[in-house]
């Protein structure tokens, strides 16, 4: 007896949309691919074709989709209004479907590569796909494709290490930054962020935000200081969470919903990612 397409997807579904936004950095954009992928599933299992394995099908399909609607969005964000984040990634404290180990910083990382190079680095890497099904996935020899994986690992993993932060520690940096900034400290804010902290925020050119990235902490201080004085009673903790890996925390600023992220070394904040545009704030909503 053959085994049901529908259930057969659903399984794989959670990683795929993974794997999807992991290479379009849209929960959108990542639906629909996933949702294309299904639709050539379904189609291919009703002509009675034999498919020696289902992931690897799959996964091929996704990869392949994905990569035609990267070129789009490569061309849509060289003429983003500001700073392009992307979409955040909350996560629930026990969310199992976080394998990938991927950061917000290193999404943007991402950012940087072809492609193909961001193909083959997801699928070998992260997604620990065989060098030979990702060379069949991008359409490129091994040999190339073990290339392309190289120079994605060399501008990815080396850039941007990975540190772990317990979930309380984060929780709590997240707060009290959320309070010294409420509360308009300086102290607390000078203490708390790196020399060369940066900050980026994403309005889409929709809501206010800082087209520019904003570096240094006696500017970021400044900043949040001013932020205060004009804004300070329209500011509303929601909660604190896990965004793309980083210690974060929801809240209202001037009636609007933001996301803020913040990467943590050493116990100070080295960068500030703060997502405002509504239109990527549909998940925040449904969380």
């Amino acid at each position: 007896m053959r085994p049901d397409p529908a259930a057969t997807f659903e399984t794989e579904r959670p990683r795929l949309l993974r794997l999807a936004y992991r290479m379009l950095g849209s929960h959108a954009e990542a639906e629909d691919a996933v949702q294309d992928a299904y639709l050539r599933w379904h189609g291919t299992m009703e002509t009675g074709a034999e498919i020696a394995s289902a992931p690897a099908w799959l996964t091929r399909t996704v990869s392949r989709l994905c990569l035609d609607r990267m070129k789009s969005a490569r061309s849509r964000r060289e003429t983003y209004p500001g700073t392009w984040l992307p979409e955040p990634l909350i996560e629930a404290e026990d969310d199992a479907l976080r394998p990938d180990n991927l950061t917000l910083s290193l999404m943007l990382a991402l950012e940087r590569l072809s492609p193909l190079e961001r193909a083959a680095f997801l699928l070998h890497d992260v997604f620990g796909q065989p060098l030979d099904e990702v060379a069949e996935t991008v359409g490129r020899s091994p040999a190339a494709t073990r290339q392309l994986a190289s120079r994605a690992r060399a501008h990815v993993r080396l850039d941007q290490p990975r540190y772990e932060i317990p979930r309380e520690t984060g929780d709590e940096i997240a707060r009290a930054f959320f309070a010294a900034c409420s509360t308009g400290d300086a102290t607390a804010l000078g203490a708390m962020l790196a020399e060369s902290a940066t900050l980026r925020s994403d309005g889409g050119g929709k809501v206010l935000s800082y087209p520019n990235v904003i570096e240094g902490a006696p500017n970021l201080v400044r900043l949040f200081l001013g932020l205060h004085r004009k804004f300070g009673e329209a500011m509303e903790f929601l909660e604190a969470t896990v965004i793309d890996g980083l210690p974060g925390f929801v809240a209202r600023f001037d009636g609007h919903l933001q996301t803020t992220a913040l990467e943590i070394v050493g116990g100070r904040i080295v960068a500030i990612y703060v997502t405002r545009n509504p239109d990527k704030l549909a998940g925040v909503l449904r969380h």
